[in-house]
């Protein structure tokens, strides 16, 4: 079992439960945990930044060929993010 607890808090505010080997490093065991909130914040951004939930059809097809177009856009917009270097302002 994890637990995250703020040094501002009475008690610890997540909990997290494992069936990972017992020897498995602290710092793997935080990384998995985060991931979670990684995941549900690229999801929230397909439906709300690229149409995820806007499909109104009826067809299978037509369900298909709308996530598949929402998928590239996040794509898309992913690789350009990474690859335009970061511009640092030196004052």
């Amino acid at each position: 079992m994890l637990a995250q607890w703020s040094v501002h808090e009475p008690a610890p505010t997540d909990y997290w439960i494992s069936d990972l080997p017992a020897d498995t490093p602290l710092k793997t065991l935080v990384k998995l945990a985060k991931m979670r909130w990684r995941i549900e914040h690229d999801y929230r951004e397909l439906k709300t930044g690229f149409g995820r939930d806007h499909f109104e059809g009826r067809s299978f097809s037509g369900v298909q060929r709308h996530l598949t177009l929402v998928t590239a856009a996040r794509t898309f917009i992913t690789r350009k993010k990474f690859a335009t270097p970061k511009v640092q302002i030196v004052p």
